[in-house]
C-alpha cells in the first residue's frame, strides 16, 4: 500500500491545477493519470491553440455559464481570469487576447501551456503516477484512498476527482469520475453533449459538405415556442451530417435537445437588410442582364451553395437574370436572409468538446469543492455539473475549481493531521 497526503485523480487541466495548488499550499501530492502524457484534451482545445481563459471579469465568466453559475461564484472570484493570466505568464507562457476576449498563448501552441504545467509539477516535486482508479476506499464515511485496476491500494488523506466528463473518450475522458463519485453517494445529472456539432433533418447540408461560411449570422429558434435561443455572427461549416464550426458549437450549448426541436436560420448577408440586398441585386442585373442565374449568383454566394439557393428560390440555374420575375427575386432574397435548416439534434456526446451534466452541484461545498457526501473527497472541473459557452470559459472553470479543490484538500489534510 502506497500512501500520499493528497491524491489527485486525473491529469487534465483541473487535475494539474489542483495538484499544483495543493503542493503550493504545503501538501505532498500524487497525481494519478492513466494516459502516458498529461493534458491530452488540452492539445485539441482552441483548434490546438488552447483558448485558456477569457479576458473578462469574474462576473463576465458567470454570465457565460448557462447552468449552476452561482455554484462557481466563490471559486471564480478567488481565481478570476486576470489571476489565471498572471499565473500562466509567471509560468513562462506569454499570452495574447483575441476577438471576443479569447486568451491564447502568443505561440498559438497548446503544447506550450501543457509543458509549462508539466515542468511546474516537476519543479514542485509532485509525484506523477500512471494508473487508473477503479474504486474509492471508504472508511466510516470518509474517503481514504483508491484501489487501482491492478488491485493495489493508494492510500490518501484527501482525494480530488478531476477525471473530466465523457466527451472525446480517446483523451481519457471515459466517465470514471461519475462512477467513483456514485460510490461515495453522489447523484449524477445524466451527461449530455454541449459545444457539439448539430445534425440536420434531410440532406441539404450534405450537398454543401466542406463549405465554410464567414461573417454570417446564425439564429437558433425553437420550433414549438418559436423562441430565439441563440443569435450570433461568425463562422460555420457544412458537413455530411449537418453543421459545425464555432457558431454552431456555441449555439448547441443554448438548446434543450432532449425536450425541444430547433431550426437553424442563416443570414448570408447580415450587413445588408432586405431592401439593400434587393438594390444590390437589381444593380448587378442592370450591369449583366444576360448572365445565367448560376453565373450571376457567384458574386453573391459561395459556389457550392448556388444549386441549393436556386432550388429553394425556385429559379432555374440557366435562367437569364433579366428574365427573373419579381416573385423569384423576392424568394431569392428571403432564402439568402433566412436560409433554414431543420435540426434533428446533436452529434453523440463523445464528439462534444464539453460534457454537460455530472456530479450535482448541491452535493458539493462551493467554497472548498469538498463533497457533502464523504469527508476527504474533493471534485474539480468537468466531472461537476457545470459547463459554459465557448470562448475560454470552460477552461477557466477547470482552473478555478482545480485551484479551490487543491488548496482545500491541503488544508483538510493539515487540519485532520493525516
Amino acid at each position: 500500500m502506497t500512501q500520499t497526503p493528497v491524491l489527485v485523480v486525473g491529469g487534465g487541466a483541473a487535475g494539474m491545477m489542483a495538484a499544483l495548488a495543493a503542493r503550493q499550499a504545503g501538501a505532498q501530492v500524487t497525481l494519478l493519470e492513466p494516459n502516458e502524457k498529461l493534458g491530452r484534451k488540452l492539445y485539441i482545445t482552441g483548434k490546438g491553440r488552447c483558448n485558456l481563459t477569457n479576458n473578462t471579469t469574474a462576473e463576465g465568466v458567470l454570465n457565460h455559464v448557462p447552468r449552476n453559475g452561482r455554484f462557481l461564484y466563490s471559486a471564480v472570484t478567488k481565481f478570476p481570469p486576470a489571476a489565471v493570466m498572471e499565473y500562466f505568464e509567471d509560468l513562462g507562457v506569454p499570452l495574447k487576447t483575441e476577438r471576443g476576449g479569447r486568451v491564447f498563448p502568443c505561440s498559438d501552441k497548446a503544447a506550450d501551456v501543457i509543458d509549462a504545467l508539466f515542468f511546474a509539477l516537476k519543479r514542485e516535486k509532485v509525484i506523477i503516477q500512471r494508473g487508473r482508479a477503479k474504486d474509492l476506499v471508504l472508511e466510516e464515511g470518509a474517503v481514504t484512498g483508491v484501489t487501482l485496476e491492478d488491485g493495489s491500494v493508494l492510500s490518501a488523506g484527501a482525494v480530488i476527482l478531476a477525471t473530466g466528463g465523457v466527451s472525446y473518450p480517446a483523451t481519457g475522458s471515459t466517465g470514471d469520475g461519475y462512477r467513483l463519485a456514485q460510490q461515495a453517494g453522489h447523484k449524477i445529472v445524466p451527461p449530455r453533449a454541449s459545444l457539439v456539432p448539430l445534425v440536420e433533418e434531410g440532406d441539404t447540408c450534405g450537398k454543401m459538405q466542406g463549405l465554410s461560411l464567414k461573417n454570417v449570422t446564425l439564429t437558433l429558434r425553437s420550433r414549438k415556442k418559436k423562441k430565439v435561443v441563440f443569435q450570433e455572427q461568425g463562422e460555420m461549416l457544412f458537413t455530411h451530417f449537418g453543421i459545425s464550426g464555432p457558431l454552431v458549437l456555441s449555439a448547441s450549448a443554448h438548446g434543450d435537445w432532449e425536450k425541444e426541436l430547433y431550426t437553424a436560420v442563416i443570414d448570408l448577408k447580415p450587413a445588408l437588410d432586405e431592401a439593400k440586398l434587393e438594390a444590390r441585386i437589381l444593380r448587378d442585373i442592370g450591369q449583366s442582364p444576360n448572365k445565367a442565374f448560376h453565373n450571376f449568383l457567384e458574386g453573391l454566394a459561395p459556389r457550392l451553395m448556388i444549386p441549393v439557393l436556386g432550388e429553394r428560390a425556385e429559379i432555374p440555374l440557366d435562367l437569364p437574370v433579366n428574365a427573373m420575375t419579381r416573385a423569384q427575386r423576392r424568394r431569392l432574397i428571403e432564402t439568402m436572409k433566412h436560409f433554414t435548416i431543420p435540426l434533428a439534434g446533436t452529434r453523440p456526446v463523445k464528439e462534444a468538446i464539453i460534457t454537460a451534466g455530472g456530479v450535482k452541484t448541491g452535493e458539493i461545498d462551493p467554497g472548498t469543492m469538498m463533497s457533502k457526501k464523504a469527508a476527504g473527497l474533493f471534485l474539480a472541473g468537468e466531472v461537476i455539473d457545470v459547463d459554459a459557452y465557448t470562448g475560454g470559459f470552460n477552461l477557466q472553470i477547470a482552473w478555478c475549481t482545480g485551484r479551490a479543490a487543491g488548496e482545500s484538500a491541503a488544508r483538510y489534510v493539515e487540519e485532520t493531521k493525516l
